[in-house]
């Protein structure tokens, strides 16, 4: 009985030993394949930099940026979460296959990409609109950034024309690593 009640007492006492962010309980498919992650599971203690992205846009260079960051805080913890969106203006009609092709290909992008979403107003994923409900705005184009910390709640957003490297940017996710 007195183990029972210890081990009863540990679960009230170290409750991070499990993921406890409503925000990240959410289960994607990842691009152009039928796996499935859940975003708590797989990324639990990261720092995560989530937008929404599109292949024929004025922003889609960013890709390369984003891939930098990656690449540059990924030991630390930071992971990139890529979403694309065909919202604005059709910019991402292609299938996912050939989004995925795209992004390799052009980009080197190595960092997760999931399927395709919507991500602004009724027709939103429920994941956009818990973003747009905690920062206030949904996604204004391809390329909206969404910067959730360790603990799994939003810390901040970066509007489409933010560069990936740009300094506020970069200022956020250091904060939010604790470098």
């Amino acid at each position: 009985m007195r183990s029972l009640l210890i081990l009863i007492m540990t679960g009230f006492v170290f409750p991070a030993w499990g993921c406890n962010s409503a925000l990240l309980d959410q289960d994607f498919r990842k691009l152009a394949q039928t796996d499935t992650v859940n975003l708590c599971e797989a990324y639990s203690g990261k720092v995560l930099l989530v937008v929404n992205t599109a292949s024929k846009c004025g922003y889609t260079p960013q890709y390369e940026g984003l891939e930098q960051l990656y690449r540059k805080y990924e030991q630390q913890g930071l992971v990139v979460l890529g979403f694309p969106s065909n919202d604005f203006m059709g910019q991402e009609p292609g299938a996912e296959t050939e989004i995925q092709d795209f992004c390799r290909m052009n980009y080197g992008v190595q960092f997760p990409m999931f399927e395709k979403i919507a991500v602004k107003n009724v027709q939103a994923h429920p994941f956009y609109v818990q973003l747009a409900e905690l920062s206030g705005t949904y996604p204004t184009w391809n390329f909206h950034k969404y910067l959730i910390g360790r603990d799994g709640k939003l810390i901040t957003q970066f509007s489409p024309h933010t560069a990936p490297f740009d300094p506020a940017v970069v200022t956020a996710i250091e904060q939010a690593l604790k470098l």
